[in-house]
């Protein structure tokens, strides 16, 4: 199949990523009603201003009130300081949203974004004073040893590989390729031949919810997996403002790595093939004489098999208004996330997430920001691979790729690649 996005959008140093926590059940130690309230999430909780002019909301972007000290036990492992640099600063000011400027062991060097007087505020927020007009001229800085980018999603795969080309770690905003197999391919064997690291801030990945579920899997709780469900509900009547308008019409699946991960990052498998169905939209921009991506689909319904052997449904949907976020259930041969909870919790190791250096805070995105910042600074620092590393990251991406061209196909069952680092 052909599904390599004509290059119509050029790179730009644009902010995109958004959405927002969300999930109903319990926790352990938490209540139902404490839970909603310090996740600051459901249908009311849709977002906060992203710093443009027109004080659009968008939903997920509301800091997450700290539930307590952070930083309690947090122990200092190194005193050395990454070098970084942050490219992007656009519509929701998502270079600096997750903290990078605040780590103990984290120098900002240098900032980037194309249009000088973003690249202005990141270098005030980042509290940095050199700049460069491109990413491509940030990268030749040899003082730094690590990108972050927060590009526009076109552009991802292409800056991650310019990054890594010379030299230097890089972690980028979702999705990690943007409707293309074969840059997933030249993705990962750069990853792989340059021996760097590599992480995609998928946000799902630490909200309480997940972060548990992660700890139960490992801990052998669920045994494998049967069936998960996961569901990125994002209303947008309107398509969010986007460099060259790439979010106008983009296909649901396009974009799945939110609900995705309520499998992929709990077990830490893949899809290995997909039946897909999509439902035509009434929404303007998702009619496909309106968009680059002809695409129709305001919501696509994807129906996974795992390679655990499992089952796992995947919604992700632009024009259903009401409810909106991400959240996810998992079942398992053993039990279920909640069913028999308490009765794991006995048996299972401490489910709450390890503390951040002071001055880091939880952030935006169900509390996750922090956590996603801190995991890759502290990959780079001990030299391992990071949590959401090249692998599961074009796991949680290019299976999405494969559902839409399913959709487009009326549910046909297709094959999805498989990465393994």
């Amino acid at each position: 199949m052909n599904l390599k996005l004509n290059k119509l959008l050029s790179p730009i140093e644009e902010n995109d990523e958004r959405n927002n926590s969300f999930s109903p059940e319990i926790t352990r130690g938490y209540s139902r009603r404490r839970f909603m309230q310090t996740a600051g999430i459901g249908a009311l909780a849709l977002g906060y201003s992203c710093g443009s002019k027109d004080k659009t909301v968008i939903q997920g972007f509301e800091a997450t009130p700290e539930k307590n000290d952070l930083s309690k036990n947090w122990v200092p492992f190194s005193d050395r300081k990454i070098r970084m640099g942050i490219v992007g600063y656009g519509y929701c000011k998502f270079g600096a949203a997750f903290g990078f400027q605040n780590h103990p062991n984290v120098e900002i060097v240098a900032v980037s974004d194309l249009i000088p007087e973003r690249c202005e505020a990141l270098a005030k927020d980042c509290k940095c004073s050199k700049t460069y007009s491109s990413l491509e001229e940030l990268v030749k800085d040899d003082t730094i040893e690590a990108v972050f980018v927060a590009t526009d999603a076109p552009s991802h795969a292409k800056h991650a590989i310019e990054v890594l080309k010379h030299g230097k770690h890089v972690a980028t905003a979702v999705p990690a390729i943007f409707g293309s197999l074969e840059d997933a391919e030249l993705l990962f064997e750069t990853v792989k031949s340059t021996g760097l690291k590599y992480m995609m801030f998928e946000t799902s990945a630490f909200h309480d919810d997940l972060f548990s579920m992660r700890q139960i899997y490992n801990a052998g709780g669920f045994g494998k997996l049967v069936y998960t469900e996961g569901e990125y509900y994002h209303y947008m009547e309107k398509a969010m403002p986007s460099y060259l308008n790439w979010r106008v019409g983009l296909p649901p699946q396009w974009y799945p790595t939110h609900s995705n991960a309520y499998d992929i990052c709990v077990c830490g498998g893949s899809f290995t093939e997909v039946s897909c169905l999509g439902m035509p939209s009434i929404i303007g921009h998702l009619q496909p004489e309106n968009n680059r991506y002809k695409n129709p689909f305001g919501t696509e319904i994807a129906l996974f098999r795992t390679v655990e052997g499992g089952m796992s449904r995947m919604a992700v949907s632009w024009d259903t208004p009401g409810d909106g976020g991400e959240r996810g259930r998992v079942r398992g041969q053993k039990g279920s996330y909640y069913d028999n909870f308490e009765a794991l919790a006995k048996t299972l190791p401490d489910l709450s997430k390890p503390p951040l250096p002071p001055g880091v805070e939880a952030g935006g995105h169900g509390g996750s920001h922090g956590y996603l910042m801190n995991e890759f600074v502290t990959a780079v620092l001990q030299d391992r691979k990071p949590l959401i590393d090249i692998g599961m990251s074009l796991n949680l991406t290019v299976s999405g790729i494969v559902a839409h061209e399913s959709a487009l196909k009326n549910g046909e069952l297709l094959k999805i690649p498989q990465y393994r680092f």
